[in-house]
Order: C-alpha cells, then sequence, then structure tokens
C-alpha cells in the first residue's frame, strides 16, 4: 500500500504546469546563454548536492551546458549525464577536455583526495576543488587537527590511539561528557561516534583501530551547530550564509546519525557578533595558511561549527566540498552569477567578483527511503514526481533531486537512502518552511519518512513544530 508523506495543503506553491515545460524552459534559457558567453560546465557527482549545483548554473547567463558525471534524474532534465566505464581520473580528464569544458565542478570529496584537482592542474583545466594535498583537511581528521593547531584555529582537545594505547585511561580522560570517535578516513559519513556509552565508544575505538591502525578520541563540545559553506583562492575569500541542518533522522533529533535530513539558512545562532569572531579566529587564519601553501586553496571549505554558550565558534570538522542538504539552502540565497564565483575562484581571481545575497531564507526537508539510514529500500515509485519536477519555479519552490532513477516503464524510482529534498525560499524562514513541506505533500512514496520540525529551533512555535 502506498503511505501519503505529505499531509498540507499546496496553495503556497505555484510555478510551471508540466515537466515539459519546465525542460522546455531549460532550453530556452540554455540558448539564451549560448548567446552571451556559451561556456560549458562539467559537474562532477551524482546527489542532491550536484542537482543543486546544476540546477543554480542553469541561471547563470555566462553558462552555455551543463554536463554532469554521473548525474541522476534530477541533473538529466537541466543537462547531458555521461555515465563512465569508471570513474578514474583519467577518465574523467578525457571527458572534460572531449567537452571542450571551461569549469569542472568536483562535488564528492573522493574524487579530490584522489587527486583530480591536480590532474586537471596538469592539463589546464579550471577545476573548482582543491588539489589532493588541501583535500586531505577531510580525507584525514588528524590532518585537519594538526593544521587547525598550526593556524591558530580554536577546536577541541583531542588524543590519537593505536595498538598500544591505553584505552581505559583515555576514555577516563574525557569522562563525564559524550565521547567524541572520529576515524581518521573518508569512511561516507560513517566514521563519527557521539556517545555516552562508554562500551560502544570502546568498541568503536577499537574497530576503528583494527581497521586504520589509529583513531581520534575528542573532547566533547557543547553548544549549538551551524554550517558555514567559505569559498576560497589564492587571493581572497567568500563565507556563504550560515545554515543549520539536522542529522537525527527523527522528530526532536531522535534516532541515528544520517547524511542530514534537512537544512535551512539562514541560522539565527550565527549572529553578528559570532560571524565576526568566526571570520576573525577561524576563516581569516585558514584562507591565510591556506592561501600560502605551494598550490591555494581554490574550492569551497565546509566549516562545521559549535557555538558555546558564550557565543564562542570553534571548528568540529572541515570538509572539502558543499554540504548536502546545506547546499541546497545557501546556493538560492547567493545574488550574483554563480559561475562567475566558482569560475573565479578556479582561477585565483575570486577578489575581482563582486558577491551579493539575496535578503531571504530558504529551508529545504528530505524524503528518505524506508529503512533510512540502516538498510534503504530501493526501486519504489515516487507518485507526483513528475508533476512536481513541471511545477518548479526556482527562486520560490522547488525538489532538489538525489537518490531517484528512472525505470524501465519511464517512471521517477527511488534508488537510494535521501531520495529528494523539498526546497522553499521566501522572505522569512516560517513562510519557507510552509512552501516546503507544500511541497512535500503532493508526494507520495511506500514507506518514505521526512522529518516534520525542520527548522524547529529556529521558528519553535510556528507552523506546528
Amino acid at each position: 500500500m502506498t503511505r501519503r508523506v505529505g499531509g498540507r495543503s499546496n496553495k503556497a506553491w505555484a510555478g510551471r504546469q508540466s515537466s515539459e515545460v519546465f525542460r522546455e524552459g531549460l532550453i530556452h534559457l540554455r540558448t539564451w546563454s549560448h548567446i552571451m558567453e556559451d561556456a560549458t560546465v562539467l559537474v562532477i557527482g551524482s546527489g542532491g548536492r550536484e542537482h543543486a549545483l546544476c540546477l543554480a548554473l542553469t541561471q547563470s547567463t555566462r553558462v552555455g551546458s551543463i554536463h554532469c558525471s554521473p548525474g541522476n534524474a534530477g541533473t538529466a532534465l537541466l543537462g547531458v549525464n555521461h555515465r563512465l566505464e569508471n570513474n578514474a581520473t583519467s577518465t574523467i580528464i578525457s571527458l572534460a577536455k572531449k567537452l571542450n569544458t571551461d569549469l569542472i565542478v568536483v562535488g564528492p570529496e573522493a574524487p579530490l583526495c584522489e587527486g583530480l584537482a591536480d590532474a586537471c592542474a596538469e592539463q589546464g583545466l579550471a577545476c573548482f576543488g582543491p588539489v589532493a594535498a588541501l583535500a586531505h583537511l577531510e580525507g584525514s581528521k588528524l590532518h585537519a587537527k594538526q593544521t587547525m593547531r598550526a593556524a591558530g584555529v580554536p577546536t577541541a582537545d583531542f588524543q590519537t590511539l593505536d595498538e598500544a594505547s591505553d584505552i581505559e585511561a583515555a576514555l577516563d580522560a574525557y569522562a563525564g561528557q559524550p565521547w567524541v570517535v572520529k576515524r581518521n578516513v573518508l569512511a561516507g559519513g560513517k566514521g563519527v561516534v557521539v556517545t555516552s556509552d562508554r562500551s560502544e565508544a570502546k568498541d568503536f575505538i577499537e574497530s576503528s583501530i583494527a581497521l586504520d591502525g589509529m583513531v581520534l578520541l575528542e573532547a566533547f563540545l557543547p553548544g549549538e551547530e551551524a554550517s558555514m559553506l567559505v569559498i576560497m583562492d589564492g587571493s581572497s575569500y567568500v563565507s556563504l550564509p550560515a545554515s543549520q541542518d539536522h542529522k537525527r533522522a527523527y522528530d526532536g533529533d531522535q534516532g541515528p546519525n544520517t547524511g542530514g535530513m534537512g537544512a535551512y539558512c539562514p541560522a539565527p545562532i550565527v549572529t553578528s557578533e559570532v560571524s565576526e569572531k568566526i571570520h576573525r579566529r577561524i576563516l581569516q587564519p585558514m584562507h591565510d595558511h591556506l592561501a600560502s601553501q605551494p598550490t591555494p586553496y581554490r574550492g569551497v571549505l565546509f566549516v562545521g561549527l559549535m557555538i558555546d554558550e558564550h557565543d564562542d565558534p570553534y571548528v568540529v570538522e572541515f570538509n572539502v566540498r558543499f554540504g548536502d542538504p546545506e547546499c541546497q539552502v545557501t546556493l538560492p540565497l547567493i545574488k550574483t552569477d554563480l559561475y562567475e564565483i566558482l569560475h573565479g575562484a578556479a582561477n585565483d581571481r575570486l577578489k575581482d567578483v563582486k558577491v551579493d545575497f539575496h535578503h531571504a531564507s530558504a529551508l529545504t526537508v528530505v524524503l528518505a527511503s524506508e529503512g533510512y539510514p540502516a538498510s534503504p529500500i530501493k526501486g519504489r515509485t515516487i507518485q507526483g514526481l513528475e508533476a512536481g519536477m513541471g511545477r518548479m519555479n526556482y527562486g520560490s519552490s522547488w525538489i532538489n533531486i538525489a537518490g531517484v532513477s528512472m525505470s524501465e516503464k519511464d517512471t521517477y524510482i527511488a534508488s537510494g537512502g535521501r531520495v529528494l529534498a523539498c526546497t522553499g525560499l521566501a522572505t522569512s524562514l516560517g513562510e519557507a518552511h510552509e512552501i516546503a513541506y507544500a511541497i512535500l505533500s503532493t508526494l507520495e512514496l511506500e514507506g518514505g519518512h521526512y522529518r516534520k520540525d525542520i527548522g524547529f529551533r529556529a521558528i519553535s512555535g510556528a507552523n506546528g513544530i
């Protein structure tokens, strides 16, 4: 039996009336852009982040064609998907050269850690994404901690543990608060355990040491989390409005950790005072450090923050790519042509780009497959998505596609844990919340689940949350 995933009216959702009209509109947009500049962009990745990037790039007057590898059902409506025989760096470079690509935008972290940006530089291809040595900020938690120490950036105290370490003594050192254990590798979002259960912490430490040879044990940072996406190159940096996501699977921040069940932007916790501290204590020192490297950082630095009771910011983690779903709510707030920003950063000309933002709020809520995050059930039809994609109106209400593919019967089916995200943009966060949930009310996925309280920290008591 099909389960309806929403129940609110969709009176707040207006836009195009069919997917055919949506496709036609994009064709007209690309034709007009061809006259303006005809830039060719290749986006690497297949998730909601990559669809959000492609969707934002369609608004550029300088982009003539968009290609995505491997892409998903959403990016197929915005450009051309390319499914390669393998994801090797050399294969991607060959595709980029064949397409005469003006800009490569790398979505996920793995290709960067494997040296895709390095290979692009060798071939004279503009790439938005850091070289492997700097992508190591995400690939190695220890390297990130050492970099923060070198740059004087505030973060939690930590210990490194290996098979010779006294694990019990290390756990005693951080007793009284939840233990934070981090694997020192890329682990697809499953490399961190935060727990008050000593046995669980010890088991994860031991299994991580067995797998990786070492592990990090950190002091717990109390406070409220926020995220900041910072675009930077050797010349300058630009921080996008701070956002806040919801990692737990269920309402009230209950249940297992996920890749993200929704997000909103801007985040009220980052006041002007907090923002000034973030820039002075974290962003400027990190940019100074990264710009001084043999090859400067060219890409986006995701800064995971904890804001304590004194409004002091600390870094929880760095990622070397746009966050997902943070990307879905920050990109629409950029008023400046996104291609100019990304291309400028890829060529160390970011200081020449004046970046402006819309005075608005965005909120996105994720629809996940039954069983997510442990064992998502795939292959079920998503009712209402065809019509929903046709009614998309970027800048007001739209759907970000993630784990969605086309069946043999040309119907949209869930092909991942996080299936899609419904996004609203408005003058207030409460209105954006209403719009996002109105879109969701038109979709059906058997067993699908979503959080009903996205944004509750900022709009508690409003809209029934």
